[in-house]
């Protein structure tokens, strides 16, 4: 029900057109400085799955993908705040991680909605990106760029 984990690893290094190392993690924190919520429907409209990216890994992958130095990415964290064009480009990355979602799931997924870590995320999606069961917690770290966590939850 979950994607495998190589074709998460491949994903991010296509897009980021470098190597990314995937380790286990643990869930990604909901609190502050706050991540970037996804969450994905089926065909029916139904909830099906809400990926969960660190703040970390929201300004890491989202330099890394414009070839925006890392640079950008620590003052993005230092000041706990995400530019407009580091979100716009990890959601593109959150975008792209319905196909191997649904892909294990064996549904078509898209993606509904990303959440900026600025914007107030509904109950249910928290709910769902904080259950026990049905998830994948990982741990990526983007070459010349560093680590962040991700967080997968299925809805079971």
């Amino acid at each position: 029900m979950l994607p495998d984990r190589k074709d998460i690893k491949d994903l991010f290094e296509g897009l980021l057109g470098r190597e990314v190392a995937l380790t286990d993690g643990t869930p990604v924190d909901l609190g502050i400085p706050k991540p970037i919520v996804a969450s994905y429907l089926d065909d029916a409209h139904g909830l099906r799955a809400v990926a969960v990216m660190s703040f970390g890994l929201a300004a890491r992958s989202g330099a890394a993908i414009a070839l925006i130095p890392k640079g950008a990415a620590e003052a993005a964290e230092e000041d706990r705040l995400l530019p407009v064009n580091l979100f716009e480009n990890a959601a593109e990355i959150c975008n792209v991680l319905a196909a191997p979602l649904g892909e294990a799931m064996d549904t078509h997924l898209r993606l509904a909605e990303t959440f900026a870590p600025s914007d107030p995320v509904p109950a249910h999606l928290l709910a769902l990106a904080a259950q026990a069961g049905g998830r994948e917690d990982l741990e990526l770290d983007i070459s010349g760029y560093g680590t962040g966590g991700l967080s997968i939850a299925v809805a079971v």
